[in-house]
C-alpha cells in the first residue's frame, strides 16, 4: 500500500513496486484516505509505504491509527522532513527513507523488511 499526496510520487512508486514484482492493493492521498483504506482490506498490505506531510492527517496520525487496528503491520515512512525521523520511528515506523532516495534502497529495505534476499 502507498500513502503519498503527491501524485508524481505516487505514480514513481506504483511503477517502481510493479516492476520489481510487488502488487500494490492501495494507493491513498492522505492519512485519512489511509486509514479508511486499511480497515476495508480483507487482506491487509503486507507493507505500507507513508509519506508525512499530507493534507487531512499527516503520516504520523495515520501509522499510529493503522498500528492501532493491527500492531503488526509493516510501515517504512518516506519524507523529506529529516526532523520528523525519530518520531517517525517512535510512532511505529520500521525503517525511515529521506527523500529523495536511491529506488534501488526502497526496493532492498522493502525486500528486507519482507524477510526477502535483496
Amino acid at each position: 500500500m502507498i500513502v503519498e499526496d503527491e501524485l508524481s510520487i505516487l505514480r514513481i512508486y506504483k511503477i517502481l513496486l510493479s516492476s520489481s514484482g510487488f502488487e500494490i492493493i492501495g494507493m491513498a492521498k492522505n492519512g485519512e484516505e489511509a486509514v479508511n483504506m486499511y480497515k476495508s482490506f480483507l487482506k491487509k498490505p503486507d507493507i505500507i509505504i507513508m509519506d508525512h506531510r499530507m493534507p487531512v492527517k499527516d503520516g504520523i496520525e495515520a501509522t499510529r491509527e493503522i498500528l492501532q487496528i493491527d500492531k503488526n503491520t509493516k510501515n517504512i515512512f518516506a519524507s523529506a522532513d529529516i526532523t520528523v525521523e525519530k518520531l517517525a520511528v517512535s510512532s511505529g515506523a520500521l525503517s525511515f527513507k529521506i527523500k529523495p532516495f536511491d529506488n534501488e534502497c526502497l526496493i532492498n529495505n522493502i525486500k528486507e523488511t519482507l524477510g526477502m534476499k535483496p
